[in-house]
């Protein structure tokens, strides 16, 4: 099991892109959450298999019709088990 905390820059708020992750993320049985970043910024944190996880971090890649000029990075966190669910936080 892994923990990648995702951020997604570029053209990502005001198109539904928390709505396209947390549907991709329940889609493939992963767990955490996804937020907004007072920099306009998109935050993932994820829990859940490997290969999961890298097939979420195609798709914010690529982000729902309307999303530009996308920019995601990652990084590896120690995994905690804490989440049941993936959700977003408001």
């Amino acid at each position: 099991m892994k923990r990648v905390k995702i951020l997604i820059s570029g053209e990502v708020q005001g198109i539904y892109f928390r709505a396209f992750i947390k549907d991709r993320a329940n889609e493939l049985g992963l767990t955490g959450y996804v937020k907004n970043t007072p920099d306009k910024k998109i935050e993932v944190i994820v829990e859940g298999h490997e290969l999961k996880i890298n097939k979420l971090i195609e798709q914010c890649k690529e982000g729902p019709i309307g999303a530009k000029f996308i920019n995601v990075s990652t990084t590896t966190q120690p995994y905690t088990g804490e989440f049941k669910q993936f959700r977003v936080k408001y």
